[in-house]
């Protein structure tokens, strides 16, 4: 079953196919969605009002995304490896795309143990 977000603004409509988001980035008042295929979209919201949008049209669905720090929230189904000592969090579905996001230590140590604890 395909669970889509969607983003209606007066210039443009996005729907996205949650399963094959990667991550959401801050840039000001505007977000980056990133996909699998490596595409990369621009919706017109705040990172905090983007987080409430899939917590609004997802549901429990919502759960599979994970806010880290203030610059990404990234589909827990896709991370790959969470770096402490080089600050990384590695993003990939392991054949055919990999990224690697910046991210403090302290986001990603709380992230890890959410992680662990939750064993997601």
């Amino acid at each position: 079953m395909k669970h889509l977000l969607l983003f209606n603004t007066r210039d443009q409509l996005l729907r996205l196919d949650i399963s094959r988001v990667v991550y959401f980035e801050a840039d000001g008042n505007y977000t980056h969605v990133v996909a699998m295929n490596k595409l990369k979209s621009t919706i017109g919201a705040t990172l905090a009002r983007t987080e409430t949008a899939l917590a609004q049209q997802l549901g429990e669905q919502a759960r599979r995304f994970m806010r880290v720090g203030k610059r990404f929230i990234v589909n827990l189904d896709f991370v790959y490896s969470v770096d402490l000592a080089h600050q990384r969090l590695v993003m990939s579905d392991m054949a055919t795309f990999a990224f690697q996001l910046p991210v403090s230590k302290d986001a990603l140590r709380r992230m890890r143990e959410l992680i662990v604890a939750a064993r997601v």
